[in-house]
């Protein structure tokens, strides 16, 4: 490795900003250059990452003719974790497909990356917005959905802001 005496700024998909606070890290332009790949520039954002009561089975559809741009989007996905721990989960639930790719599942990591987009939701403000839904059992027992009283520096720093807000509402 050399030092070429520039303050590091993006390596390896990840983007990397330095202040008096300290360093930040995101993926905003891997995610948009993945939402180019897949050609969902023009589609709108949804709310979660999986759609809602939809069950991925391995042998319901028909067999996706070529499986590789399924595998290249969920190893994208898979190494936007580092940053977006909020799509851990459901990026492991599509990869267990990887042998038998049905169209089915390519429409599911299609609208993980949908769900990307909406990434500082709010175009004047920047603020991103926190929601989540608690059960007991089959009971919806609390709700929310709110724009996040600061701007986020990061995915991951949102991501820890809806975390904690959602963990007080339990507490």
């Amino acid at each position: 490795m050399k030092d070429l005496g520039l303050p590091l700024t993006y390596f390896l998909g990840l983007e990397v900003h330095t202040d008096s606070t300290g360093i930040s890290l995101n993926q905003h332009k891997y995610i948009q250059d993945l939402i180019t790949l897949t050609g969902l520039q023009d589609s709108s954002s949804v709310g979660t990452p999986l759609e809602v009561n939809v069950k991925y089975r391995r042998e319901e559809g028909e067999l996706l003719p070529d499986p590789t741009i399924f595998r290249r989007l969920v190893g994208s996905l898979n190494y936007l974790t580092i940053t977006r721990p909020d799509i851990s989960f459901v990026v492991q639930q599509v990869s267990q497909f990887m042998q038998t790719i049905r169209h089915l599942h390519l429409v599911a990591v299609c609208h993980i990356i949908r769900y990307l987009q909406d990434w500082a939701g709010c175009l004047d403000t920047r603020r991103s917005v926190t929601g989540w839904c608690m059960f007991l059992g089959n009971s919806l027992i609390s709700w929310k959905s709110k724009k996040q009283v600061r701007v986020s520096k990061s995915s991951t720093e949102c991501e820890y802001r809806a975390m904690y807000a959602a963990y007080s509402e339990i507490i």
